[in-house]
């Protein structure tokens, strides 16, 4: 019998699948599709998975060998823009990677970890029994599993089968329109901005309002430039076209864009949505059957936030199945992925929400946002949208364990990129005296140099408990793990 199916072969499927092979679960991913996907979704990522990526030594395989990720000096957020240099606990990372390289890198690694990846396999049905749930695949033969984990996107199957409600709200008066694009050289500046005659720059990688509606324009080194235009009240029939996002494009800016069709082989984009959902699923788990990025949470693109929350997902499902499916994890383990994970995923709907309705037009929003745009003069506005964009602000319960630092994801440490690599609880301890006991063999110990506090990690990084002593240690494995 396989021990986990997961049902998705996106990033975030891919991402857990290597997370339970570093934890000695060997996962079979089933993908609908007989071959990768040609279409480009997100331009990069953004949030605190960056770093969570270096510390899986999965960063270098995005940029270069020996770079580490680095703050954002700036950002975005509801059309504004969010000025970040200043901060000295800047929280923002940010990586211009196109998701197919993600996806890529990400089924490359999980292949180098022994992981199953079967295309051409849809499920269709899902039959739960009291120790396994049996899969029904279209037009094979079905398969038995101890776990199956949706990461089949927002449509999911894997959550219509196992009943799992998907409240929220669809808004359906904006058209968004996206396509690749080019333009004349001399058009971009030196730092990527697009001059419009007639009415000015177009800053890149940020969404610019005007009282008609909203406009975004992402260069590209290899000319794959991308437009994206979002209008409120404007019907739109038949198949996208270039024609129709220049025309959408003159009404946002009262200014033509000199717009070609893209050169270089493509796939290029051009696309319309009308719309948007924001739901959360009631539920993140039953019995055997879990969710798992946008099969658990959709929600509006803007601010680029759905990679972070779904590749987070997988981190801190991944070491907490394989528990369970090697028999030690505590009681109750498993059940912490909704409770930590659900919270996360309400505070990027909110603040996508209100990113959506910022960027609206009217005078109503105008006056809301000279209003907002005062409050981001202040360093400490600035900070807190900062932490929320990036997920930096997430902290969770720990049981008894108390201390400043407990419940926060680990601060970057001298050495923790590399002992982090192997996903494995981690026990810093520059002392030499602390004693694990019978939780030994679930945890490695390691000296960090300038540490003035013992620190227990969880596999995803966040401090399970804090001391100098061995007071509360062992309390604080419990929490997680069965004694040997």
């Amino acid at each position: 019998m396989i021990e986990v199916v997961i049902a998705g072969a996106g990033p975030n499927g891919l991402m857990l699948a290597c997370e339970l092979a570093l934890a000695g679960v060997r996962p079979v991913v089933l993908e609908r599709l007989t071959e990768p996907t040609d279409t480009q979704r997100a331009n990069g990522l953004v949030g605190q998975v960056i770093r969570m990526l270096d510390r899986r030594g999965l960063y270098e395989r995005l940029t270069a060998p020996g770079t580490t990720p680095q703050p954002a000096p700036r950002f975005t957020f509801g059309a504004f823009p969010l000025h970040l240099s200043d901060l000295p606990d800047n929280p923002l990372y940010t990586l211009l990677v196109p998701q197919l390289r993600i996806e890529h890198m990400l089924a490359e690694r999980a292949v180098e970890l022994g992981v199953d990846i079967r295309r051409g396999h849809e499920v269709v049905g899902l039959t739960q029994g009291e120790k396994s749930v049996t899969v029904e695949l279209r037009e094979q033969d079905p398969i038995e599993a101890e776990f199956v984990v949706g990461a089949d996107g927002g449509r999911s199957a894997v959550r219509k089968l196992a009943g799992i409600a998907f409240p929220g709200v669809t808004t359906d008066d904006s058209v968004s329109r996206t396509g690749h694009v080019s333009v004349s050289p001399d058009a971009i500046g030196a730092d990527g901005g697009l001059t419009v005659p007639g009415f000015g720059v177009i800053p890149p990688y940020q969404h610019l309002r005007t009282e008609q509606g909203l406009i975004a324009w992402a260069p590209s080194p290899d000319g794959a430039h991308k437009l994206t235009t979002v209008e409120w009240g404007q019907p739109a029939e038949g198949e996208a076209s270039l024609d129709e996002l220049r025309a959408s494009a003159r009404r946002v800016l009262g200014a033509d864009i000199a717009l070609s069709p893209p050169t270089g082989p493509g796939p290029h984009l051009m696309r319309r949505l009308f719309g948007g959902n924001t739901r959360i699923a009631e539920r993140y788990r039953v019995g055997r059957v879990l969710l798992l990025g946008d099969a658990a949470h959709v929600h509006s693109a803007i601010g680029g936030p759905g990679l972070n929350l779904g590749l987070q997902d997988a981190v801190n499902l991944g070491w907490k199945l394989a528990a369970e499916v090697r028999g030690h994890a505590a009681e109750g383990l498993l059940d912490t992925y909704e409770s930590e994970r659900h919270p996360a995923a309400r505070r990027v709907a909110m603040h996508t929400q209100a990113q959506s309705l910022l960027t609206r037009p009217g005078g109503d929003v105008t006056a809301l946002r000279e209003l907002f745009g005062e409050l981001l003069d202040q360093p400490t506005t600035r900070r807190h949208i900062a932490g929320l964009l990036s997920g930096a602000d997430i902290t969770y319960a720990m049981g008894p364990a108390t201390g400043p630092l407990v419940g926060h994801w680990a601060p970057d440490l001298p050495g923790l990129r590399d002992l982090t690599r192997t996903a494995r609880p981690l026990l810093l301890d520059s002392t030499g005296t602390l004693d694990p006991g019978p939780w030994s063999p679930h945890v490695d110990t390691a000296a960090v140099p300038g540490l003035d506090t013992a620190l227990l990690l969880r596999p995803d990084c966040y401090i399970a408990w804090q001391g100098t002593t061995n007071d509360g240690l062992h309390e604080a494995l419990a929490t997680w793990f069965r004694p040997v």
